[in-house]
């Protein structure tokens, strides 16, 4: 028997709610219990159909920008045919509504807008946040996704266009962890832009002025953050693509506060150090052994080498030691002890050696692992990954930067340029290469894979705060999520196709370390798998 639909929405009302609204898909018992007799064409479709119509549909657009604005309209018109699709045909679809192609929609936000999806903050709201929060109609949010569009992929300052990414970040919460929608708040903290060419376009939809700046940014950031304790205690603040100064500066200050991490700091790194730790299984050389490189010191990088420092420690090594096995390379080349242009997180990494440029760093270093997160595209030169490829007999490649324009090397230059002996990572998505009858699956070293299974354990451990042991929990639980197939194919990581799966295991994993660690604020469930189970979003019918 279906659960009957319980609602006081009738006729066009409950077609005109996408929470609601089935389409074709509502029964005769539903149609004459919601007024929709006459409403609807004569066919009762099921939602497989359905997702073959929409398949269809999605096919026939020329260019991912309008499979993109499809998609949306899709969530808005029926949320769970939506998230079905999204579930049904993940490979497709992740590129569609996350990176690559929500780069571009973040580019052109305020000329495809069609619906508000999100809450919107600007330096006006000072003094009312809690206020006008309360205009939010839900009243139990958990996850909470937050920019001030400052830096946003590797594309800059786009200002309240930025609001893109809170929408597709919280929309794989959903479709890849499972927590509703109806759970998941997206948050622009419009505070301006500097960027001029936005400034200047007659279509922009953000406030038009500079950056808010100093005191007054940190004050509304505060603001914000206080007003979500209060309104919804329960929810995770996930900060998203602020600039790398400010970044480090909200993250330290709020991180054993309350619930919340930085995915751009934290996220990524557990992501990377996942393929790391599964690059050993190709390499043969333990993880303990490893000298790393990055190239970018960023955010991001020094985000890694920061987790990285924990890794080498849980293996036995001290913090010094840890941190001798991590070096990086910035436009100014070698991190070194006696530069003076460095900022604070760069200074654990700043050693005592010669400055070297680039090259001459790889063949001094002679790193084992490349790491790029530069949003620099075509970094890994040709002489770069010859040298990696001179010191080691499989060298293993990092290219992160997103989207796939700004990726530091191709998966096929990694694969051409090493003669098929690179193990190849990359932030965005590359096709299968083949080289020399040899066919390479370069893996995704994308943040999907560990963020919506964060949020999943902390969520359901009611987590006080998410400190660095969970995030290394989480990394350690997918790199052994990666089987020899995946291997054998020179992947780091699991097909996406998995992706409820693997945070289902990481959920797991990262609540289990929660009541270990003392920060849960509910009790622990007898069976908890089976209890995360039963909280996880299913889009049917």
């Amino acid at each position: 028997m279906k659960k009957r639909i319980t609602t006081e929405k009738r006729n066009f009302d409950v077609l005109h709610d996408g929470t609601l609204n089935k389409s074709v898909g509502f029964t005769k018992e539903e149609r004459t219990q919601l007024g929709l007799r006459g409403l609807l064409p004569y066919a009762i479709t099921d939602q497989e159909i359905q997702v073959s119509r929409v398949m269809e549909s999605l096919r026939r657009k020329a260019y991912d920008i309008e499979r993109y604005i499809l998609l949306s309209a899709l969530q808005d018109r029926n949320e769970k045919l939506f998230y079905r699709v999204v579930i049904d045909h993940i490979e497709e679809i992740m590129p569609l509504i996350y990176t690559p192609t929500v780069g571009q929609a973040c580019k052109e936000f305020s000329h495809i807008f069609r619906r508000s999806k999100g809450f919107y903050i600007t330096p006006e709201d000072k003094g009312e946040i809690r206020t006008i929060l309360d205009n939010w109609p839900e009243k139990d949010i958990r996850v909470i996704v937050v920019t001030d569009g400052q830096r946003i992929l590797g594309l800059g300052d786009l200002g309240a266009n930025g609001m893109g990414i809170p929408i597709g970040k919280l929309a794989l919460y959903s479709a890849g962890a499972g927590i509703k929608p109806h759970q998941c708040l997206p948050v622009m903290l419009d505070v301006g832009t500097n960027n001029q060419e936005i400034l200047d376009d007659l279509l922009y939809l953000g406030y038009p002025k500079k950056r808010l700046e100093g005191e007054a940014y940190f004050e509304l950031v505060d603001e914000f953050v206080q007003a979500i304790q209060e309104k919804y205690p329960k929810a995770l603040i996930q900060f998203e693509d602020f600039l790398t100064p400010n970044a480090y500066t909200l993250l330290n200050k709020y991180k054993h506060q309350v619930l919340c991490f930085n995915d751009d700091i934290q996220g990524t790194a557990a992501v990377a150090l996942s393929g790391v730790f599964a690059s050993t299984r190709i390499t043969n050389i333990p993880f303990s052994d490893l000298r790393i490189m990055f190239l970018g010191a960023g955010s991001a990088a020094t985000g890694i080498a920061d987790l990285m420092v924990a890794a080498f420690e849980d293996e036995g090594l001290t913090e010094e030691e840890a941190r001798q096995r991590l070096w990086f390379v910035d436009l100014n080349g070698l991190v070194v002890a006696d530069r003076d242009d460095l900022m604070e997180h760069n200074l654990p990494y700043a050693h005592q050696h010669s400055q070297l440029n680039f090259s001459d760093a790889i063949a001094t270093i002679k790193p084992h692992v490349l790491i790029g997160a530069t949003g620099a595209p075509g970094t890994f030169t040709k002489e770069v990954i010859e040298s990696m490829t001179a010191i080691n007999e499989r060298p293993v490649i990092f290219a992160l930067s997103n989207p796939t324009s700004k990726a530091e090397c191709t998966a096929e230059q990694a694969y051409t340029w090493s003669n098929g002996k690179a193990i190849f990572a990359s932030g965005s998505p590359f096709d299968p290469v083949t080289f020399k009858g040899e066919k390479f699956h370069p893996g995704q070293g994308n943040n999907a894979y560990v963020f919506p299974g964060i949020g999943l354990g902390a969520i359901i451990a009611n987590a006080s705060c998410i400190p660095d042991a969970l995030f290394l929990v989480a990394a350690k639980t997918l790199a052994t999520q990666v089987n020899q197939k995946n291997i054998d194919q020179g992947s780091l990581y699991p097909a996406l196709t998995e992706i409820r799966e693997l945070s289902l295991a990481i959920a797991i994993a990262v609540a289990e370390k929660a009541y270990a660690l003392g920060i849960a604020r509910d009790d622990r469930p007898e069976d908890l798998e089976q209890f995360i189970k039963a909280y996880m979003y299913q889009p049917h019918y």
